[in-house]
Protein backbone atom coordinates (compact mmCIF):
# COMPACT_ATOMS: atom_id res chain seq x y z
CA UNK A 1 0.00 0.00 0.00
CA UNK A 2 1.92 2.84 -1.11
CA UNK A 3 0.20 5.33 0.93
CA UNK A 4 -1.28 4.72 4.16
CA UNK A 5 -4.92 4.07 4.14
CA UNK A 6 -6.55 5.87 6.97
CA UNK A 7 -9.54 3.22 6.58
CA UNK A 8 -7.14 1.06 8.76
CA UNK A 9 -5.56 3.06 10.99
CA UNK A 10 -7.27 3.26 14.86
CA UNK A 11 -10.01 6.04 15.03
CA UNK A 12 -10.93 9.32 16.90
CA UNK A 13 -14.07 7.83 17.78
CA UNK A 14 -14.48 5.31 20.04
CA UNK A 15 -17.86 3.77 18.56
CA UNK A 16 -16.15 3.23 14.85
CA UNK A 17 -13.49 1.25 16.62
CA UNK A 18 -15.12 -2.35 15.91
CA UNK A 19 -16.21 -1.27 12.25
CA UNK A 20 -13.03 -0.13 11.08
CA UNK A 21 -10.97 -3.15 13.64
CA UNK A 22 -13.56 -5.36 11.09
CA UNK A 23 -12.24 -3.63 7.64
CA UNK A 24 -8.50 -3.96 8.73
CA UNK A 25 -9.25 -7.82 9.86
CA UNK A 26 -10.70 -8.18 6.22
CA UNK A 27 -7.82 -7.32 4.21
CA UNK A 28 -5.78 -9.99 6.12
CA UNK A 29 -2.85 -8.35 6.82
CA UNK A 30 -1.55 -8.67 10.36
CA UNK A 31 0.58 -5.47 10.39
CA UNK A 32 -2.47 -3.23 9.52
CA UNK A 33 -4.50 -5.09 12.22
CA UNK A 34 -1.79 -4.75 14.73
CA UNK A 35 -2.56 -0.68 14.14
CA UNK A 36 -5.93 -1.04 16.73
CA UNK A 37 -3.24 -2.11 19.57
CA UNK A 38 -1.06 -0.42 21.85
CA UNK A 39 2.41 -1.43 21.96
CA UNK A 40 1.97 -2.95 25.32
CA UNK A 41 -1.66 -4.55 25.08
CA UNK A 42 -3.00 -7.47 25.92
CA UNK A 43 -4.93 -9.76 23.93
CA UNK A 44 -6.23 -12.62 24.92
CA UNK A 45 -6.70 -15.44 21.83
CA UNK A 46 -8.06 -18.18 23.82
CA UNK A 47 -9.47 -18.22 27.17
CA UNK A 48 -6.99 -17.77 29.97
CA UNK A 49 -4.25 -17.31 27.75
CA UNK A 50 -2.99 -13.35 27.67
CA UNK A 51 -0.38 -12.22 25.22
CA UNK A 52 1.63 -9.26 25.09
CA UNK A 53 4.07 -8.10 22.86
CA UNK A 54 3.67 -7.20 18.98
CA UNK A 55 5.30 -10.73 17.84
CA UNK A 56 2.92 -12.86 20.01
CA UNK A 57 -0.50 -11.03 19.09
CA UNK A 58 0.86 -11.14 15.60
CA UNK A 59 1.04 -14.94 15.78
CA UNK A 60 -2.48 -15.36 16.96
CA UNK A 61 -4.06 -12.64 14.83
CA UNK A 62 -2.21 -14.63 11.70
CA UNK A 63 -3.32 -17.80 13.21
CA UNK A 64 -7.16 -15.87 12.37
CA UNK A 65 -6.31 -14.29 9.23
CA UNK A 66 -4.77 -17.63 7.50
CA UNK A 67 -8.70 -18.93 7.97
CA UNK A 68 -9.76 -16.07 5.22
CA UNK A 69 -12.72 -15.61 6.66
CA UNK A 70 -14.45 -11.88 7.58
CA UNK A 71 -14.95 -11.10 11.18
CA UNK A 72 -18.67 -9.58 11.88
CA UNK A 73 -19.08 -7.48 14.99
CA UNK A 74 -21.25 -5.21 16.50
CA UNK A 75 -20.99 -3.63 19.58
CA UNK A 76 -23.14 -4.06 22.21
CA UNK A 77 -22.47 -2.06 24.99
CA UNK A 78 -20.01 0.90 25.14
CA UNK A 79 -18.89 2.63 27.89
CA UNK A 80 -16.88 5.62 27.62
CA UNK A 81 -14.73 7.36 30.62
CA UNK A 82 -12.19 10.20 29.62
CA UNK A 83 -9.50 8.20 28.12
CA UNK A 84 -10.85 4.85 28.83
CA UNK A 85 -13.69 2.69 26.95
CA UNK A 86 -15.39 -0.97 28.08
CA UNK A 87 -16.42 -2.34 24.47
CA UNK A 88 -18.65 -5.20 24.45
CA UNK A 89 -18.49 -6.95 21.14
CA UNK A 90 -20.64 -9.93 19.81
CA UNK A 91 -18.80 -11.19 17.22
CA UNK A 92 -18.40 -14.22 14.95
CA UNK A 93 -16.17 -16.02 12.24
CA UNK A 94 -18.76 -18.53 10.09
CA UNK A 95 -17.82 -19.96 6.01
CA UNK A 96 -15.47 -21.85 4.90
CA UNK A 97 -12.30 -21.54 5.50
CA UNK A 98 -9.39 -21.37 2.96
CA UNK A 99 -7.79 -25.00 4.22
CA UNK A 100 -11.06 -26.05 3.01
CA UNK A 101 -13.33 -26.86 6.64
CA UNK A 102 -16.33 -25.11 7.88
CA UNK A 103 -15.69 -22.63 10.35
CA UNK A 104 -18.16 -21.17 12.70
CA UNK A 105 -16.71 -19.09 15.25
CA UNK A 106 -18.39 -16.97 17.71
CA UNK A 107 -18.00 -15.27 20.90
CA UNK A 108 -18.87 -12.13 23.14
CA UNK A 109 -15.76 -9.76 23.22
CA UNK A 110 -15.26 -7.80 26.83
CA UNK A 111 -12.14 -4.92 25.65
CA UNK A 112 -10.93 -2.25 27.22
CA UNK A 113 -9.63 0.65 24.69
CA UNK A 114 -7.68 3.39 25.47
CA UNK A 115 -7.35 7.20 23.94
CA UNK A 116 -4.04 7.96 22.88
CA UNK A 117 -2.46 11.30 22.91
CA UNK A 118 -2.83 11.12 19.43
CA UNK A 119 -6.57 11.25 19.86
CA UNK A 120 -7.03 7.58 18.56
CA UNK A 121 -8.87 4.59 20.61
CA UNK A 122 -6.57 1.14 20.52
CA UNK A 123 -7.20 -1.89 22.41
CA UNK A 124 -5.14 -1.92 26.04
CA UNK A 125 -7.13 -5.38 26.39
CA UNK A 126 -8.56 -7.53 23.80
CA UNK A 127 -10.58 -10.29 24.87
CA UNK A 128 -12.52 -11.57 22.52
CA UNK A 129 -14.00 -14.61 24.38
CA UNK A 130 -14.88 -12.52 27.26
CA UNK A 131 -16.34 -14.06 30.19
CA UNK A 132 -15.89 -17.72 28.85
CA UNK A 133 -13.79 -20.07 31.04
Amino acid sequence: MGMTDSSHEAVVDAAEHVAAYGAAFATGASELVDRFYEPGAILVPQPGAALSGVDARRSAYDHLLGFGVPMVASTRHLYVAGDVALSIVDWSMRGTARQGFPLDMTGTAADVLRRGTDGRWRYLINNPFGTAS
